[in-house]
């Protein structure tokens, strides 16, 4: 993908020089590793359970710097995310406001608690914020074979589709139902909010090829693809643990996220991302 004009303002980057490191504890720790390896997961239930220690980071505001190319990028897939869901707002007579996106490294407090690189990025709804340590994008390469920009650009367009779901009341829905659900009934109400932050996904790059500064370019789907098949709960499950338990499911296969996000790709309908049908929520 290509993206020609400014980047969002909406940049908060908390990096420095060894500030904001996060001491996990105990068994909640690992958990909380081990979910990172499933990104994307909302963890405003689990992250503030942490014993956290951290230091004090620069904090600066604003859009991408030149020598800072990383930075640069995500900025500008964040403006396209502003630019689609103000669009997608508007047509449902609502007024958008977007996320403020965090770089921070190896950790940091949010208001949902705190956390560290291991968790991945991820969107806390506490503060409407989208959190990321730009290493991850080395992961993604190395660990889960889904290299390309476009797959990078699929990870923010995703974690903005939670903030989607947080706007409209989605989020609250499903976090309600918790308290009335058995764990297993409730796993599947979280594979549903995955997937349909997957088609929001979707969705985004179907309405951004349209956008004047924005250019896909060949093969960007099939890299998302290759991120959403990369890390379905049942391919990952596999290769940690040589088995796969269904009713542990928290993001859905890698069938599932490849179906939603290309339906959201091919519909550009956000009418069409109903994944909770015949749900309970």
């Amino acid at each position: 993908m290509q993206w020609f004009g400014k980047g969002s303002d909406n940049i908060e980057d908390r990096r420095g020089s060894g500030g904001g490191k996060v001491a996990l504890g105990g068994g909640v720790g690992i958990i909380i590793v081990i979910i990172g390896l499933f990104f994307g997961k909302d963890l405003s239930g689990l992250v503030g359970q942490l014993p956290v220690t951290t230091e004090q980071t620069d904090v600066k505001r604003g859009s991408s710097d030149q020598d800072d190319p990383e930075k640069k990028f995500v900025a500008g897939v964040l403006k396209s995310t502003e630019q689609v869901w103000i669009e997608q707002f508007n047509e449902l007579s609502k007024s958008y406001q977007p996320p403020v996106l965090v770089l921070f490294n190896d950790g940091v407090q949010t208001a949902c608690g705190g956390a560290s690189s291991g968790v991945g990025p991820f969107y806390c709804p506490g503060d409407q914020q989208v959190y990321i340590d730009l290493s991850f994008f080395g992961e993604l390469k190395d660990r889960f074979g889904a290299a390309g920009d476009f797959a990078q650009a699929y990870v923010v367009a995703h974690e903005v589709g939670h903030h989607i779901q947080n706007l409209l009341g989605t989020s609250e829905k499903v976090q309600n139902a918790r308290q009335r659900l058995s764990e297993k009934e409730y796993n599947k109400l979280s594979v549903m909010l995955e997937l349909q932050a997957d088609f929001y996904a979707g969705l985004w790059a179907h309405h951004a090829q349209n956008l004047k500064d924005f250019r896909l370019e060949p093969g960007d789907i099939e890299e998302a693809l290759t991120a959403a098949n990369a890390i379905g709960d049942d391919k990952l499950q596999k290769q940690a643990n040589g088995e796969v338990v269904p009713d542990s499911f928290t993001h859905g296969t890698s069938a599932q996220r490849m179906y939603w996000f290309k339906k959201g790709f091919e519909t550009g309908d956000i009418r069409q991302g109903d994944t909770f049908s015949a749900s309970r929520l």
